[in-house]
């Protein structure tokens, strides 16, 4: 093997060690620094060790903790020049010696029993109201999921320049606010638990359903959001919506590989070869389902969404589908988070339950909707049911209609195809 050779594996086994390691090296930094911005830095720099050292030293046995190690120690070295590092240790509870290397050691140990505890530490602070949506799922992208900016960018066709500016601005204003890296408890828990589900969904879904580009899906986003959620299952047990969404995402996620034609283009639900469906998601994501059932509790939406998949997961051919305990869902999601596109939602299970007309009918309830007055979907739903009910040419006007605001190219061409069969 070339020197190349050796250098290039190296390169490869730390960007790896980087995406798997890098959100725990930050959460036990963080917990030392008590800023995330700074957090990164230093978990950087310790990054940048691994990259002089590690093509010649060779990568070490445990290179998560060697990183961890690393980036630590710089954390303390940067805390003894500061004035305030006996406040420091008198914040984390522990009288430790401020010479020798006993340091390093104790602070570690003291990190390395609550490692959990910092990782959902720095979930809440990634995805704290105090930012926008798209700087909370940026920021979690680039902590949690080891992103680096350009991958980001490429994923949610925006600027590396764009997404760099988010980030920077995330972290200041997380700073400005004061915003403490810590687990909020009682209701801001709840509150906060919504915002951090919110981000972890509006990932999947984007990979799951591309806004815009040539791409129908974006299989790297929706596989780093169904990580984020195991991780958020394993950290958060003992709450419902935390499984019913990660339910949500692997039944969902079960039909990718049928979702896309030979070439690309968009395939429908109901036209899907259903034996290409991953029954391993299948089951992961009814057992997910079954635990959050078990938790107890009043279903909130992600668990609702998740019962409705594991009926079409259930169903062995589309003709099998229990549509109508998917309307009766829609009932009840309609009550817990109203929303028109819910009811969107819930006028195809209508229609495919008790037929086109009534479906119709509550499309059309939805048309003076100002949130769905440039939502693609509703023209598209309503072609639909007009072609089944046989109005060809105003089905035709509707897919066209469709066609013109979707910004994703394969299903613009989807549309115009279904337009161009009425």
């Amino acid at each position: 093997m070339t020197v190349a050779d050796t250098y290039g594996d190296t390169h490869g086994a730390i960007d790896a060690v980087w995406r798997i390691e890098s959100a725990r090296i930050i959460a036990g930094v963080a917990r030392i620094v008590r800023d995330v911005g700074l957090a990164e830095e230093l978990a950087q720099d310790a990054l940048v060790a691994a990259l002089e050292q590690w093509p010649e030293s060779g990568v070490p046995n445990n290179p998560g903790a060697w990183l961890m190690a690393i980036a630590k120690r710089r954390a303390i070295d940067l805390i003894r020049r500061k004035e305030t590092y006996q406040r420091k240790l008198a914040e984390m509870g522990h009288e430790l010696e401020i010479d020798g290397d006993s340091v390093e050691d104790d602070v570690e140990a003291i990190l390395d029993e609550t490692i959990e505890d910092d990782l959902l530490r720095l979930v809440f602070t990634a995805c704290h109201p105090v930012l926008t949506t798209d700087a909370r799922v940026s920021l979690t992208l680039r902590l949690l999921g080891g992103l680096k900016t350009d991958e980001i960018g490429r994923a949610f066709l925006a600027p590396e320049a764009t997404i760099a500016q988010r980030i920077v601005r995330a972290k200041r204003n997380l700073a400005k606010a004061d915003v403490q890296f810590e687990v909020p408890t009682g209701d801001d828990l709840i509150q906060r638990l919504s915002s951090v589900l919110e981000v972890v969904y509006l990932i999947y879904n984007e990979g799951y359903s591309a806004t815009a580009g040539d791409d129908w899906m974006r299989p790297a986003l929706c596989n780093e959001a169904m990580r984020l959620g195991r991780l958020l299952a394993e950290l958060m047990p003992g709450e419902p919506e935390v499984h019913g969404l990660l339910a949500l995402m692997e039944l969902q996620a079960s039909r990718a590989n049928a979702r896309v034609g030979p070439n690309g283009e968009p395939v429908l639900l109901l036209d899907q070869d259903r034996r290409r469906w991953d029954r391993l998601l299948i089951r992961r994501g009814l057992e997910s389902i079954d635990r959050a059932w078990t938790l107890g509790g009043t279903p909130g939406p992600y668990l609702l969404q998740a019962a409705i998949a594991a009926c079409h997961a259930r169903a062995a051919e589309a003709d099998d589908t229990d549509w109508a305990r998917i309307a009766g869902l829609y009932d009840v999601l309609a009550q817990v988070t109203p929303s028109p596109v819910v009811e969107l939602n819930r006028a195809v299970a209508i229609s495919m339950a008790f037929g086109p007309e009534r479906g119709l009918v509550a499309v059309d309830a939805l048309a003076d909707e100002p949130s769905l007055k440039d939502y693609h979907l509703l023209p598209s739903v309503r072609g639909d049911l007009l072609f089944k009910l046989g109005r060809l040419d105003e089905a035709r006007v509707e897919f066209e209609k469709a066609a013109g605001l979707t910004r994703n190219e394969r299903e613009r061409a989807l549309l115009l195809d279904r337009a161009a069969a009425c």
